[in-house]
């Protein structure tokens, strides 16, 4: 089923690159724009996941990382993938100070799971792993693959879009609207993009939310998590996801701060609803209810991060977790 859901997925997005291009060329624009998503989505295929990782300066790690706190990042990662029966993955750190994670790759075969530095640096241990068993459910249901094309096609209709408006003034014969129309799809076809980010993304972390619950063996710890980071996320702007907001919905929870255009639509359910979900999933699980997370405040500035990962200088330190 989940092959058919990205087929269709896929599909639409195609769409879009090609109606962009025949309102650009007509039918020839149209047929340049098809082999140019064909062979998109063939590289993308291949690639996308080492391209998302570039984006964001992903280091890997492991078990002789100098830091505590990474190495127990490691080993908690390789104990729950594991128990999951996922093979290993790769393991990276991201050094951005906004607390955030997300998983890539075409398939668990070819999985790599990425935490930022600030992630490591504000959460206890047992957030952590709730975080991150979130993610290797990501992996587990081979929603890694959908989520890491679509953010590439994704950003390519945005850039084609824009590009629109600056080629599109040719015979309006073969384009139908003329530039009306161009302008029209210009604005468009973002958003029609971003609604299929959307359809993605919902249904997906809830289920993930659930299904990393049961790896990590306590929901509650991946409530708290959310919570933490829902709240620093809405107060300090994570530059290069504000660059690149087409990866947003790759992330636990979306980076971009809502301060410009570009979080019209929110590619997550709201957390409020997922921290809901989770605390009942807990109570049937029998487990007593912990104290809600405590507000989120940026550390003093000049903090030296304990991940000992370089972070992002414009984003604000974020509080250290205590982790033994």
């Amino acid at each position: 089923m989940n092959h058919l859901k990205t087929f269709a997925l896929l599909a639409v997005m195609t769409a879009l690159f090609m109606g962009i291009g025949y309102l650009i060329g007509g039918a020839t624009g149209m047929m340049i724009a098809l082999l140019v998503a064909a062979g998109m989505n063939l590289f993308s295929y291949w690639n996308a996941d080492k391209i998302v990782l570039k984006m964001y300066k992903a280091q890997p790690v492991d078990e002789t990382h100098p830091n505590a706190v990474v190495r127990a990042y490691v080993a908690d990662i390789r104990q729950m993938a594991a128990d999951a029966g996922l093979p290993q993955p790769t393991i990276t750190i991201i050094p951005n100070d906004q607390p955030n994670a997300f998983a890539t790759g075409r398939n668990p075969q070819n999985a790599a799971v990425a935490a930022t530095s600030g992630l490591l640096d504000m959460l206890t241990r047992e957030e952590v792993r709730g975080v991150m068993a979130h993610e290797l459910a990501h992996v587990k249901n081979r929603d890694t693959l959908t989520m890491t094309v679509t953010a590439t096609v994704a950003g390519a209709i945005a850039m084609l879009a824009n590009f629109a408006m600056f080629f599109g003034g040719g015979d309006d014969r073969e384009r139908p609207g003329g530039m009306i129309g161009t302008i029209a799809l210009m604005l468009l076809a973002p958003m029609a993009a971003g609604l299929v980010q959307m359809a993605i993304s919902r249904a997906r972390e809830y289920e993930a939310d659930r299904v990393g619950a049961e790896i990590a063996n306590d929901p509650q710890a991946l409530a708290s998590a959310l919570q933490k980071i829902e709240a620093y996320a809405r107060g300090a702007v994570n530059a290069p996801a504000e660059r690149n907001p087409a990866t947003a919905h790759m992330f636990i929870i979306n980076p971009l701060n809502g301060k410009g255009a570009d979080n019209l639509f929110s590619t997550h359910p709201a957390t409020g609803n997922r921290v809901r979900a989770l605390m009942e999933m807990g109570a049937k699980m029998g487990m007593s209810r912990r104290p809600a997370a405590a507000p989120v405040a940026a550390a003093p500035s000049g903090g030296a991060p304990r991940t000992s990962v370089p972070t992002t200088p414009s984003a604000p330190s974020a509080p250290r977790g205590p982790w033994g």
